[in-house]
């Protein structure tokens, strides 16, 4: 059976979209299905942001065929593992888990690469695009730990 992994945001065009694309690159799509949501309504359906799919296509992503989407609590129901970007994200995510099986589901994704820290991925949106590249190393060095857990 596939491993289901979801990666969270708030708008899900930033950094949510950039994990999905990079842990898609890193795994067997026969092994592990990605995907990805935000924790507000504000872009649902609309394409990545384009600092997003510049830093992807610049590292050979292409992300442009995902579309936002809002987090329901069916994904506890859907996905083993549920990878938050920051506290707010990861306290919005949990106050819709209905039991303490859905919470285990739930952690911050640079608790990869930093054990039990829970250090933040910055959101980007509002900063230039030195953000973007920064997010992306980030989000990369995390995906790549996650990638070799399901090897």
């Amino acid at each position: 059976m596939k491993t289901r992994i979801l990666m969270v945001c708030l708008g899900n065009i930033c950094r949510s979209p950039l994990a999905e694309g990079i842990l898609k690159s890193k795994v067997d799509p026969q092994q592990i299905f990605v995907d990805s949501a935000g924790t507000s309504n504000y872009h649902v359906d609309d394409c990545p942001d384009p600092r997003s799919v510049s830093i992807a296509r610049e590292n050979n992503l292409d992300i442009t065929s995902q579309r936002g989407r809002q987090f329901s609590a069916e994904d506890f129901e859907n996905f083993d593992r549920i990878y938050v970007m920051d506290m707010s994200n990861y306290h919005d995510v949990i106050s819709l888990a209905a039991n303490e099986e859905h919470k285990d589901k739930v952690s911050l994704i640079l608790n990869e690469i930093f054990p039990g820290e829970n250090v933040e991925v910055p959101d980007p949106y509002h900063g230039g695009d030195h953000g973007f590249k920064k997010v992306y190393q980030m989000l990369n060095e995390a995906c790549e730990v996650i990638a070799e857990k399901h090897k």
